[in-house]
């Protein structure tokens, strides 16, 4: 893991920033194969001039200011992002607040100030489709068309397919929202994961011999309501314990068909993870959420889904995204 990864904002003084970074921009939702590709390209291009490699990445989401009202399922938040982008080998990441300032923001009023003047990038890496500036209007041709002029390598990244179909940030929801842990760990290169706080519950499943950790996902997640094999990081440096379990995510229609909630039960674990942040990769889908007419019908359902998720564990011993520390 990385240790020594430095995060700048746009509130970072000029003194402290880096000068002559490579940078790999993007959304970077998800860290999946197609922004990894970009990500190798800053890298490559650091280690060829002997510069650091940073990401440049916005938060908001773009996406989000542009239409507040409408949901948007993020693969990763910004602290899950800035650990994906650590664990790449990349020294730092850029991160602009995506504001109504830098939304009127022209392409080559981004490129001079926030480029060349604050950053005094010496390299920049894109994907084939990033755009940036007012209306979109700058591009990673206008950026290759700029670049000699300004003394400034490109790098242009083409789109990464697995199986004929391009990796996208959308098809990994998709996937998410259709229970398909596979073709969304293919796409992102690892499992996908959220992190969350331990919350009280309504302890039921301590009644039932499955005593379960809960955390209350975001409200536009829309993973699919099922049962899933998941492995859980306790603790987010390089002594992160970690636990096989299976977890639940949905309303619970046996009980009370309630709000959304991720329900994980660690296998070979005994302790008080309230108020715990927890790390949950998803390695495997094993059934849809369902309705059981019996509490003892529901039991012996969970005794199966144990055995399903340590069968699936068992078989990916190693499957966890790779993850930075930052700061």
């Amino acid at each position: 893991m990385t240790t020594d990864f430095t995060v700048i904002r746009d509130t970072t003084p000029a003194a402290e920033i880096p000068r002559g970074t490579v940078v790999a921009m993007g959304n970077f939702d998800g860290v999946h194969l197609g922004h990894r590709a970009v990500i190798d390209a800053a890298l490559r291009m650091g280690r060829a001039h002997g510069k650091p490699a940073f990401a440049v990445t916005f938060e908001p989401h773009p996406r989000s200011f542009f239409s507040p009202n409408s949901p948007q399922f993020r693969l990763s938040d910004e602290a899950s992002k800035l650990r994906l982008l650590a664990g790449t080998g990349l020294d730092g990441a850029v991160v602009m607040t995506f504001d109504k300032t830098r939304a009127g923001t022209s392409a080559q009023e981004f490129i001079h100030h926030d480029l060349i003047q604050r950053l005094g990038v010496s390299g920049i890496a894109v994907g084939y489709d990033f755009h940036f500036g007012k209306g979109r209007a700058g591009s990673p041709s206008l950026l290759v068309s700029e670049g000699p002029r300004l003394g400034i390598e490109v790098d242009v990244q083409a789109h990464v397919d697995i199986e004929e179909r391009p990796v996208s940030s959308s098809a990994i929801r998709m996937a998410l929202a259709e229970g398909q842990i596979d073709e969304a760990t293919a796409m992102l290169g690892g499992p996908w994961f959220v992190s969350g706080e331990v919350i009280h519950g309504e302890k039921r499943g301590r009644d039932l011999g499955y005593p379960t950790a809960n955390i209350r996902l975001d409200k536009n997640c829309s993973l699919k309501h099922g049962i899933y094999a998941v492995r859980v990081g306790r603790g987010q440096r390089k002594d992160q314990v970690r636990f096989d379990a299976v977890a639940s995510f949905g309303r619970r229609p046996t009980f009370d068909n309630g709000a959304p909630l991720l329900e994980v039960f660690l296998f070979d674990f005994k302790g008080d993870l309230y108020g715990t942040v927890l790390d949950v990769a998803f390695i495997g889908f094993i059934r849809d959420e369902l309705k059981f007419d019996t509490i003892e019908a529901l039991i012996r359902q969970m005794d199966d889904d144990s055995a399903r998720a340590r069968a699936a564990l068992a078989a990916a011993p190693d499957a966890f995204p790779k993850l930075g520390a930052i700061g």
